[in-house]
């Protein structure tokens, strides 16, 4: 299994159903807005209205990328998780077309969205940060997604988001992640342990802050009592066509 940074073998957003497509998924969804954006000029059509949209936050190993697939099967929504979005982030001509893509269509909103997530104090924003806050946008502005993790709920227009937090106890996290890279638990919380310092490293740098509030949400759900994902999966869409006034 690929190691992270904080050299964790668990990678956030890998479950049962090991996924291999990150970097296919990344190039698709980059070719799909370019062919819209392509036929909007030639028609001469405006911008569309942001189209609604689903952020999962999550305690990691909790399996919110499972519950994400599920849900997308439901809703007919792609999903885009950190995998997706840190290829097209880091990938240099994939993430330079999501910034001329967005730059081009929200003018100055890059240095709005700054000031937004850190007010007054002093920010350079990275070419990373950039690229990420870039990709997310330019995904959202194109199609109906659900987003898994980079705190995509606080970089998107929270009236188009339904923003959910998926939490657990830390033991139900460790027997899942057991599981997932079948060792023992006390080699699964080592992983966890890494795999949290990662993410609240993470999430100091981008966004300046240390923990997730409730009130960021519309919705939590702890999956230790939910632990079936299709039972996490209908209280979402159910919140989600509420929301949207859809169905």
């Amino acid at each position: 299994m690929t190691t992270t940074g904080s050299g964790s073998r668990f990678l956030p957003g890998t479950y049962t159903q090991k996924r291999h497509d990150a970097e296919q998924r990344a190039h698709q969804y980059v070719v799909e807005w370019e062919q819209r954006e392509t036929q909007k000029r030639r028609t001469s059509q405006e911008p569309s209205i942001l189209q609604p949209t689903i952020c999962f936050s999550r305690k990691i190993g909790v399996g919110a990328l499972e519950i994400a697939d599920i849900l997308a099967q439901k809703t007919g929504q792609r999903v885009a998780d950190r995998l997706i979005l840190d290829k097209i982030a880091t990938d240099a001509e994939l993430g330079q077309k999501t910034v001329s893509f967005f730059d081009e269509r929200h003018p100055g909103k890059m240095s709005e969205l700054g000031a937004l997530l850190f007010g007054e104090k002093a920010f350079i924003m990275s070419d990373y940060l950039r690229k990420l806050f870039s990709a997310v946008m330019t995904l959202a502005d194109t199609e109906s997604t659900i987003f898994v993790g980079r705190g995509t709920h606080l970089i998107l227009p929270r009236d188009r988001v339904l923003a959910v937090r998926l939490i657990s106890s830390r033991a139900y996290r460790i027997r899942r992640v057991s599981d997932i890279l079948g060792v023992s638990e006390d080699d699964a919380r080592k992983e966890l342990d890494a795999a949290d310092k990662e993410q609240r490293r993470f999430f100091q740098k981008a966004f300046g802050k240390k923990d997730a509030p409730p009130s960021e949400f519309d919705l939590i759900i702890n999956c230790d009592f939910l632990h079936q994902p299709e039972w996490a999966v209908d209280v979402i869409h159910q919140a989600f066509l509420n929301k949207f006034h859809q169905g």
